[in-house]
């Protein structure tokens, strides 16, 4: 019988943006502040209503992994560079082995906020 793995939280922070440009300089800025562990970067198509009318756009959606104790100075950050007039902040907990927990938790140790 396998022992069973110990699980422990960690942050997800999933935002949006239009652009390659847009995606880099968000992903540099959290990751420069040590504010996520990792962001990861998706070619994705929203669709959505805006001002009335159905939209079709090709975004890049950011996922940010991070501590839970790091999730509003990031979304601070998140919030103060992007693009959007009302940008997608979503915030999930999720389960993660705890030694990939322990590895986040140290990337975001010595977090700054500079937003």
């Amino acid at each position: 019988m396998t022992k069973p793995t110990a699980l422990c939280d960690i942050a997800v922070v999933t935002t949006t943006v239009a652009t390659d440009a847009q995606v880099r300089l968000l992903a540099q800025l959290v990751l420069d502040a040590r504010l996520a562990a990792c962001v990861q970067v998706e070619p994705i198509t929203g669709h959505f209503r805006w001002q009335g009318a159905l939209q079709e756009e090709r975004e890049f959606r950011l996922v940010c992994k991070t501590a839970p104790r790091a999730v509003h100075p990031l979304l601070a950050l998140v919030r103060a560079h992007h693009p959007y007039e009302l940008p997608q902040l979503v915030v999930q907990t999720l389960q993660a082995s705890a030694e990939y927990a322990d590895w986040v938790d140290a990337q975001v140790a010595h977090a700054s906020v500079s937003a």
